[in-house]
């Protein structure tokens, strides 16, 4: 073992010890956060246009602070792109975190020096957590690779910008950098399929023992270097040990990924966001992952089917319980309060807290970190309809992660009452609308990670049957518009012509 393997064993188990002490009182900790941000904002702006001096009690905030998405804080956040000081945190924030928008624009997520920090803390502690419990350190020594956008930023009024993975490469620690591929000349390069092929060359003859990143672009790498090398990634690196992913459900990408690997290795699934670092696996036997209490963010949580009433009760730590679908509400060191993420989750666990990603307040696709919208699969539909006088009876999207050939798209089931007269043109319509929406949607189609959108038509009077075959036909029910998964997409299969 070496001296760096050993001592990370050391660190490990102090982390380890650090963490268990929060994790003993989450309420105690949770309100000592709650009083810390309200403390710190409370001569911003946002902090006196909400009475942050007056608020004592959670009651007292929820009645003062009312829940906002990023569209409703978006007055705020505009006033700091302009470069205001003291807005929702004191200062100015060090980062704008550029996320994927709707119609209405990108998102600029403020990151400050107190969120950063928090982040980077995250991601160490969730590795160190991994060596504590399985007492492997060894894989420290070896090479690491982490597939992330360009760490490149821009300037935005004295602040700067860019995705958060690159944004993130500038904080890998120096114990690290000797051990970090790939190169930063590689990390710069945007186009996503040039920047493969010269990580693959980086790379293969290496000894890689950790690999992270989003599941759909690993495998993309991986099948690349076994076309090049022509072996299992478990044979091409002999010490492979850990998979570390977030963002995006692994288990459709897990028997590609053996399969590829030619054997399992160890994950660590995270819950990162340009919004915070939430939570992290810490074992690699039980279900979900450490909703981390003591990291700068107050939560809050409002059941998914009370959420659209008018005032939902909204829940602290030691209200909620195990198996009900939350969306998660968070209050953080970044300045964004009572805000809703979008996400839903639910508690396996409460002692500790423990969580899984059980989905989003609405339905999505996200399979390759697009986050597609209802609302932005609709309106590109009408525009495709209006361009080309196609007429529709009912339509739902999924996607096709692992075709038998090419590379991953999104599939379009539509039943046409009138089929355009181009179909290609009515085709490149829809793709097109939908990467002028999502900036992430067309990162992932310019980067070649996925293919063009593709239609499978659905026969007349297929979506009726199909839902008659559900016993849901009729009443209030309706076609879900979009699925993350292939579950429904795999049983309209016989519906289609």
């Amino acid at each position: 073992m070496s001296i760096k393997s050993f001592a990370s064993l050391i660190f490990a188990r102090y982390i380890v010890w650090q963490t268990n002490k929060w994790k003993s009182q989450p309420e105690i900790v949770q309100q000592n956060v709650f009083r810390k941000l309200l403390e710190k904002a409370k001569h911003t702006e946002f902090g006196k246009d909400h009475n942050f001096s007056g608020i004592k009690t959670h009651e007292d905030y929820v009645r003062e602070v009312p829940i906002r998405d990023y569209e409703e804080l978006k007055e705020y956040v505009n006033k700091m792109v302009e470069g205001r000081k003291d807005v929702l945190w004191p200062g100015k924030p060090l980062y704008f975190a550029k996320t994927s928008g709707t119609t209405s624009g990108a998102k600029y997520i403020p990151i400050t020096n107190e969120s950063i920090k928090e982040q980077v803390l995250a991601s160490r502690n969730a590795i160190l957590n991994y060596i504590d419990e399985t007492q492997s350190p060894n894989f420290v020594d070896g090479k690491w690779i982490f597939l992330q956008g360009s760490p490149e930023l821009e300037e935005l009024n004295g602040v700067q910008l860019g995705r958060l993975s690159g944004i993130s490469a500038h904080y890998v620690p120096n114990y690290l950098q000797k051990n970090r591929l790939p190169s930063w000349e590689t990390n710069c390069i945007d186009d996503w399929e040039t920047k493969v092929e010269r990580i693959v060359d980086e790379t293969e003859s290496e000894n890689m023992t950790v690999i992270a990143g989003i599941p759909s672009w690993v495998q993309m790498y991986f099948e690349r270097l076994k076309l090049r090398s022509n072996e299992n990634i478990g044979d091409l690196f002999k010490n492979f040990q850990l998979f570390i992913y977030g963002g995006v459900n692994y288990e459709p990408y897990r028997a590609k990924f053996e399969e590829l690997i030619g054997r399992r290795v160890d994950s660590i699934e995270l819950f990162p966001a340009s919004e915070g670092f939430f939570a992290y696996q810490d074992s690699q036997t039980e279900k979900g992952m450490l909703l981390l209490l003591n990291s700068g963010i107050f939560y809050e949580f409002v059941r998914v089917d009370t959420f659209y009433e008018p005032k939902p009760k909204r829940l602290t730590v030691g209200e909620v319980e195990i198996g009900v679908d939350y969306v998660m509400i968070i209050s953080t060191n970044a300045g964004l309060w009572a805000y809703n993420l979008g996400d839903t989750i639910q508690f396996v666990s409460l002692k500790p807290y423990k969580i899984i990603v059980s989905g989003r307040i609405k339905h999505f696709i996200s399979a390759f970190g697009e986050h597609v919208i209802a609302k932005e699969v609709e309106y590109a539909m009408q525009k495709a309809i209006i361009e080309t006088k196609a007429i529709i009876n009912e339509f739902t999207v999924a996607p096709e992660i692992s075709p038998p050939a090419g590379l991953p798209y999104h599939e379009w089931f539509i039943e046409f009452e009138t089929k355009p007269k181009d179909m290609n043109r009515f085709i490149k319509v829809l793709d097109l609308s939908l990467q002028e929406q999502n900036s992430y949607y067309f990162d992932l189609i310019d980067g070649k990670v996925l293919q063009e959108l593709k239609i499978s038509p659905i026969r007349p009077g297929g979506f009726q049957a199909f839902m008659k075959k559900q016993g849901k036909l009729g009443g209030q029910n309706k076609i879900q518009r979009l699925s993350n998964d292939r579950s429904l997409a795999d049983m309209l299969q016989e519906y289609t012509e």
